[in-house]
């Protein structure tokens, strides 16, 4: 069984994946004092088995890379993935020092459109592959190159996010955005190769500046969209497809099994359920409320 978490983290970006193979990925970091000491509690505890654990920061603004350097004290990062980059930042905080050490080191795997590595997206006999991919960024685009140059200048560095996606074999298929934002994606998105989804988490948390274009999400066909914790007057609703906001929602837990996936929200009195789950009875787990189940072939 895979397990997928997202953090509710009051208006940034942390999740972990607990592979159903002898992997770990945790994407982005976002941590303060009230929560960094159960964050990393869980951490510890769901990866104590996993072999090969690895954090993909999709870019280092500060809600992506908050507590990055707590983490890295109290936490093994053996492999430390990002695109590659030079970006500056006019404020040198200590989770930003941080991930330059780690991108610039021996650490640093970038990642890229399609590449490939051992166990990430490629098994052998030793162990199997995490089912993390790829998409974005071609490294030859005009427009990623832009985007390089602003964050090499000082620039938002929004628009060098990655594109990720993880794909359960015969099961689910979730993507990641990180805060690439409306109009770059508008611009790329004959460039990317789009495969039908189960789950989308929105890009820039939810928020309308980062408002996946149309013309994209018909081709991923998501059955849930998660919305993150910006603001609410600042979200896009993603009209016409099932949603989970996390601003009510909170931590959100995915259990993905061979057929369905279950979810549950930390919100005890959370209401709002996507049409698409069906509750099973005996679904439980403490500290949740379990919401309904999505099933893979429907």
């Amino acid at each position: 069984m895979t397990k997928i978490k997202s953090f509710s983290t009051n208006n940034g970006d942390m999740f972990y994946i607990k592979h159903n193979s002898d992997n770990f990925t945790i994407i982005d970091c976002c941590m303060d004092d009230y929560n960094k000491n159960s964050i990393l509690n869980e951490l510890i505890e769901e990866s104590k088995y996993k072999s090969i654990i690895r954090l993909i920061s999709t870019h280092p603004d500060d809600d992506h890379i908050r507590g990055l350097k707590y983490l890295s004290e109290n936490f093994t990062i053996p492999n430390f993935y990002c695109v590659k980059n030079k970006a500056i930042k006019e404020e040198q905080t200590d989770d930003f020092k941080k991930y330059c050490e780690f991108r610039d080191s021996d650490k640093a795997f970038y990642i890229y459109k399609d590449c490939k590595r051992n166990w990430m997206n490629q098994s052998n006999e030793e162990r199997g592959s995490s089912g993390i991919n790829i998409k974005w960024p071609d490294e030859n685009n005009s427009y990623f190159k832009d985007a390089l140059k602003k964050a090499e200048d000082g620039d938002n560095p929004n628009n060098i996010s990655p594109i990720i996606t993880y794909t359960l074999q015969d099961g689910i298929k979730v993507y990641w955005f990180g805060d690439l934002e409306m109009d770059f994606m508008n611009n790329i998105k004959d460039n990317v190769d789009w495969t039908k989804a189960d789950i989308v988490f929105a890009s820039h948390h939810g928020r309308s500046s980062g408002r996946i274009p149309n013309e994209i999400l018909e081709k991923i066909c998501p059955k849930i969209v998660i919305i993150g914790e910006a603001p609410s007057e600042n979200l896009d609703y993603y009209t016409g497809y099932d949603t989970i906001t996390q601003n009510t929602a909170k931590d959100i837990l995915i259990e993905c099994g061979d057929s369905t996936a279950d979810f549950y929200v930390s919100n005890q009195n959370y209401k709002t359920v996507p049409s698409c789950l069906k509750f099973i009875v005996g679904k439980n787990i403490d500290g949740y409320t379990y919401i309904g189940s999505l099933e893979y072939n429907e």
